[in-house]
């Protein structure tokens, strides 16, 4: 039987950026991490649009994909369905180690601080921030509004990490794809995974 290094939650949204999602999700199958995956319906044409890939729709069948697309060994990826609230992470006695909604759209971001949990993914989200588990959202918009920016702020003051997809550009990137290592790689840092993303600075 496989012991994975932590489990992780990912929820993917209808923001623009999915490129990073997906590069955090393959950061965390290369660390031997479980990935618990949720990937809202607005996602589904945001992968289609941004990333040319045909997502299917069933959970079971979503999980098959993403399991050979990421090269995910047996058991490692698990997909659930938008109202699967018998899924592990609708209950705080099952907890992941830690959440990361990326990207995020506003309106998750919205659900989440107001305490909805009108689906799996904000419920996971409530569960990671009542259970004190890290919940980094990469919340995917410009400008902000107010309303925006209260909702961080009140977020923040929960225990979330307001992670705004800002990549550096220091490093000279010499391509999109280092762009999208730069964000995924301080994720990655923040959920404690390791990974070869990204050079760190003074190395």
């Amino acid at each position: 039987m496989t012991t994975w290094n932590k489990t992780i939650a990912v929820g993917l949204t209808g923001a623009s950026g999915i490129h990073y999602g997906l590069r955090i999700l393959r950061g965390l199958v290369e660390a031997k991490t479980r990935v618990y995956l949720m990937v809202s319906q607005a996602a589904q044409v945001v992968l289609r649009m941004e990333a040319r890939l045909e997502v299917p729709s069933r959970p079971a069948e979503t999980e098959r994909f993403f399991g050979d697309y990421l090269g995910a060994a047996a058991g490692q990826l698990r997909v659930f369905g938008r109202q699967e609230w018998t899924a592990p992470v609708a209950s705080g006695s099952n907890p992941p180690d830690a959440m990361t909604i990326c990207p995020c759209t506003t309106g998750t971001l919205a659900s989440i601080a107001a305490g909805m949990s009108q689906d799996l993914m904000d419920r996971a989200a409530d569960v990671a921030l009542k259970e004190r588990r890290k919940l980094i959202l990469v919340v995917r918009e410009m400008p902000f509004t107010t309303i925006h920016l209260e909702n961080m702020l009140r977020l923040a003051r929960a225990g979330a990490v307001i992670m705004p997809a800002n990549p550096g550009f220091y490093f000279d990137p010499q391509g999109v794809d280092e762009i999208y290592d730069f964000v995924a790689a301080r994720v990655l840092d923040h959920l404690g995974v390791p990974h070869r993303l990204a050079a760190r600075w003074g190395e």
